[in-house]
């Protein structure tokens, strides 16, 4: 289960905050992946990719509330917690660049609190898309704003690497390996 966090609602399309869903509409759309699915607080679509069943989420919670999309989706489909990869936005990471975890804290992220907080662990896959940090307003603020002009090819590159990321995941690349290429 792949899943990308991000808020619902067309004044957050193309903001910092909905990375994740970029990141997996573009993973869907290479994969001919639809997510029309509406259940259980999420939009959701299934294909095969490289020979393995891949469940494609985007809750339709907010942002805060992405566990409670997360944890009945693993239990209505009987996905294990190793089986699941959360893709989201990261400020401390530059645009341009992504970085994969497979546990960890929550790093101030609310999403992925939500998901640790509903899932009872903090072991799980996780991509991280840097957005970068505000210099001159809220943290709020920023991450609901677009990436400006000269950021939209970085953050484009970086949405290419983490598909390809995803897909070697699925390919059955080990983790480490994975941390060690893309990261």
């Amino acid at each position: 289960m792949i899943v990308g966090l991000g808020n619902i609602g067309p004044q957050y399309n193309g903001t910092r905050h909905n990375t994740g869903f970029m990141v997996v509409d573009e993973f869907a759309k290479q994969h001919g992946i639809e997510l029309t699915t509406r259940k259980l607080d999420a939009r959701y679509g299934t294909g095969i990719v490289n020979g393995e069943k891949v469940l494609v989420v985007k809750p339709t919670t907010f942002m805060n509330e992405s566990g409670r999309a997360v944890h009945p989706l693993m239990d209505y489909f009987k996905i294990d917690l190793d089986d699941i990869f959360i893709v989201h936005d990261d400020m401390d990471l530059p645009v341009g660049h992504i970085r994969l975890r497979d546990h960890g804290s929550a790093g101030g992220h609310n999403g992925i609190k939500s998901i640790i907080a509903h899932v009872s662990s903090k072991d799980f896959k996780r991509l991280r898309v840097g957005t970068g940090h505000p210099e001159k307003m809220s943290v709020v603020d920023y991450v609901l704003t677009k990436f400006t002009t000269e950021q939209q090819p970085l953050f484009n590159q970086s949405a290419d690497r983490a598909v390809a990321a995803l897909d070697d995941w699925l390919s059955g690349t080990e983790f480490t390996q994975l941390m060690n290429k893309y990261n």
